[in-house]
């Protein structure tokens, strides 16, 4: 995934688009589990949902929604979303159900037990109306005739100990919407006015998001693996032809990079463009699965700014294909929907994947070294937001909690870090020729998408596959506590850090603000969170995500904001202020000196007496 990045109103199986691919259905599985989607009825703004599973053995079972799903480390509980779950026998009478939690039904007759049926809200209407609102590209949309985003975990669930079985989707849509997916379709059942799915198990449903709307497609070859983006453009502002050439640039650019490592013949961009208002998405961002990725933007953003946060949100999801989806643990492999157990190796999956994201950018000559160097010098700032000396494996196994969970966003900075620095050293080491790319193919070689490795064991196997070096490293800065000298390591390839102290206004540093429009009914005033803050804020003890209540007895609000922004250029430093912020349910007051305020910021730069052979390894680290 990548992370829930708020952008804000105030500044193997071919694609499917209703046609037949090779996979076949088994019709006499007797475990074969039948799910149907009427997205033609429509009631109340919800979609009915039937799963009709084959015989229980068993007297009892349990039905669920997942709490959690792969790529997203943060419990959302998609049964809140489930209305009118009812049980039938196989006379068409209604069974007694247990609603045991959010997530949970409890069926004690299942020897009866005929089908589920329930109905699905959506989630992107609700955004604006939740205090934590399920991450929009992991959500889902129903808009009725135009467009519908099937995350399938919003609407199909699972019965308990059936995870491995399969399941066919039967999805009834209107004639004008078409499917695009990567799901397999099936050639061998087919009935009028209904899209038929297979999947071998419950996570290839939810592995395969499904987007409904008119076709807007376009589709490219990319040394054997086929692309298609789809769009949804809720105004017609964009078609995805708009996009194919620059993400067809970029993907290129990619596999060039990763070389040998293949592991679809197929990968699908569904794009969903929000009106960002109070009934659609304003979660903005990207989650990937194995062969595909649903991505969330404004539609109201220029097509030079769209295209370049798709190469940033693309590109990450993209790289996901080498890690988790291909160099995983058992936990993810096997992953428990509802009482998940976290593996230990967030460094890897969304780090290293973040690394690349970034890495591949220069060695294809897509930017240039400043351009990296700043990007790398941007981490080390952001990565200050967080606890430095947090393990990075045990925040990991924990990171449902508090207070790894406040701590997840810094895998994409110093997780980033943390494979820049082990690059950095395996080329020390090893006279410039492996680096974390060699590393990540060789586990490649060894595990795929249907062998895990042991969570407790790979870092030791990572270290006998290189040098005792990097097993210090490990023990230090990734399992332990210790933060990184990144001073320290870049002088191996000629780089020197530099802390600068730069002069900020109060609420903006250059163009980018301190504060921003909350997009709900009150249009509230708050504080970014994710960005480093100046000394004004940071002295204060505002913390990001605070809403504004007051400053010195004004009330802030999208109307006064403005006048109280104008006043700040004429503070002096040793003004006395009085700021009332919401943080939470409370409300705090807070009282100090504006003082003048300051940024921490890093800066990479050329060291001015570099030798010849860290010249050499900064060449090969860049440009191998």
């Amino acid at each position: 995934m990548y992370y829930k990045k708020w952008i804000y109103i105030f500044s193997f199986l071919p694609i499917v688009f209703s046609c037949g691919t090779s996979q076949s259905i088994n019709q006499n599985s007797k475990e074969e589990i039948r799910a149907e989607i009427d997205l033609i009825n429509i009631q109340e703004d919800r979609v009915q949902v039937t799963i009709d599973p084959e015989v229980f053995s068993s007297s009892s079972t349990t039905f669920y929604l997942p709490k959690i799903v792969p790529g997203t480390y943060s419990l959302d509980n998609y049964g809140q979303n489930i209305e009118d779950l009812k049980v039938y026998d196989y006379q068409g009478n209604e069974l007694p159900v247990i609603h045991r939690n959010t997530n949970e039904w409890f069926i004690e007759d299942a020897k009866n037990l005929d089908k589920v049926r329930y109905y699905v809200n959506d989630t992107y209407d609700t955004e604006t109306q939740k205090k934590e609102p399920i991450f929009s590209p992991a959500g889902t949309n129903i808009s009725e005739g135009k467009n519908f985003i099937l995350n399938l975990h919003g609407f199909v669930g699972y019965f308990k100990d059936l995870l491995e079985s399969p399941y066919v989707l039967q999805i009834y849509a209107p004639e004008n919407l078409k499917p695009v997916t990567s799901l397999n379709i099936s050639p061998n059942v087919s009935k009028e006015g209904v899209d038929i799915f297979y999947a071998k198990r419950y996570f290839d449903v939810i592995d395969n998001p499904i987007m409904y709307s008119e076709l807007n497609t376009a589709s490219f070859m990319v040394d054997g693996i086929e692309i298609t983006i789809a769009v949804y453009s809720p105004n017609g502002v964009y078609v995805a032809e708009d996009l194919r050439p620059s993400i067809e640039k970029m993907m290129r650019a990619q596999k060039s990079f990763l070389g040998e490592i293949n592991s679809t013949p197929a990968y699908t961009i569904l794009l969903y463009l929000s009106a960002v208002n109070e009934d659609d998405a304003i979660g903005f961002g990207a989650l990937e699965h194995h062969t595909s990725t649903v991505a969330v933007l404004p539609e109201q953003m220029n097509k030079k700014d769209l295209e370049e946060t798709m190469i940033d949100l693309i590109s990450h999801e993209f790289f996901h294909i080498v890690t988790p989806l291909n160099v995983h643990s058992r936990e993810i492999q096997y992953f428990n929907f509802n009482y998940p157990k976290m593996s230990k190796h967030l460094w890897m999956y969304e780090g290293t994947t973040e690394y690349f994201a970034n890495l591949f950018q220069i060695q294809q000559g897509i930017i240039d070294e400043q351009d990296f160097l700043l990007r790398m010098s941007q981490k080390i700032d952001n990565s200050s937001m967080y606890n430095d000396s947090l393990s990075f494996t045990s925040m990991s196994s924990n990171v449902l909690v508090e207070p790894n969970k406040s701590n997840y966003a810094n895998v994409y900075e110093k997780g980033a870090l943390i494979s820049m620095c082990l690059d950095i050293l395996l080329r020390d080491l090893s006279d410039g020729e492996r680096g974390v790319l060699w590393l990540m193919k060789e586990l490649s070689f060894k595990y795929n998408q249907n062998i895990p490795f042991d969570d407790d064991k790979i870092i030791e196997e990572i270290i006998s596959m290189t040098y005792p070096e990097i097993g210090n490293f490990f023990e230090e800065h990734i399992v332990g506590d210790t933060p990184i000298d990144y001073d320290e390591v870049l002088k191996k390839v000629g780089l020197h850090v530099e802390v600068k102290t730069p002069e900020t206004a109060y609420f903006f540093y250059g163009q980018e603000p301190f504060i921003d429009v909350r997009p709900d009914s009150q249009n509230s005033i708050f504080v970014r969170k994710g960005i480093p803050l100046n000394s004004f804020w940071i002295n204060l003890g505002v913390k990001g995500g605070d809403t504004l209540v007051s400053i010195d007895g004004v009330s802030i609000s999208l109307e006064t904001i403005g006048s109280v922004i104008r006043e700040s250029f004429a503070w002096k430093p040793t003004r006395n202020i009085t700021m009332r912020v919401k943080r939470g349910e409370n409300e705090i007051t807070l009282q100090g000196v504006v003082g003048t305020p300051v940024m921490n910021s890093t800066e990479i730069i050329p060291s001015t007496n570099s030798s010849e052979a860290e010249q050499n390894l900064k060449h090969r680290w860049l440009k191998d």
